[in-house]
């Protein structure tokens, strides 16, 4: 009777182990991948890891006078125009078209300054099917060295 039970629960456990061996499709870790058990995720051939990030300022060909040189002329022309219709004096003609021309050559060169002093990223991203890309772009959008990335349109956005 004592083997007939042994035997008997031998058989239940050899049962119950050919069950949990069984090889349902998404649950093994061989086969076509990317099934509900796969821990890899699908290929993105447009994929990869940030490797690194260079800042630099964004080349002009420009001096850095033409803004204030050219803000001067506008400036005074424009002073030059409105004092000859508000008043008859030369005087305050000539006064208002100095002050016109010095506040035009400050406007144009914080312009200038501002337009020339926008820096760009040169984003190096090793991408999954093992090559390298470079985009540049005005801003980061989040992006650190490390960040996982997709590159479409000569950018690259956190995925």
């Amino acid at each position: 009777m004592k083997i007939r039970l042994i035997s008997a629960s031998a058989m239940i456990a050899a049962a119950t182990l050919v069950g949990c061996a069984s090889t349902s499709p998404g649950y093994s870790s061989g086969g076509y991948g990317g099934g509900y058990g796969s821990s890899t995720p699908a290929r993105c051939d447009t994929c990869g890891v940030v490797t690194r990030i260079d800042h630099r300022a964004r080349a002009s060909n420009t001096p850095n006078a033409t803004g204030a040189v050219l803000g001067g002329i506008v400036g005074a022309v424009a002073a030059r125009e409105i004092a000859e219709r508000n008043t008859d004096s030369k005087g305050r003609t000539n006064t208002a078209t100095a002050a016109g021309a010095v506040g035009g050559a400050v406007a144009g060169n914080a312009i200038q300054n501002r337009v020339q002093g926008q820096s760009v990223y040169d984003v190096h991203v090793r991408l999954d099917n093992g090559r390298m890309t470079v985009v540049t772009q005005n801003d980061l959008g989040g992006i650190r060295e490390g960040s996982y990335v997709s590159v479409a349109n000569g950018r690259a956005f956190i995925r």
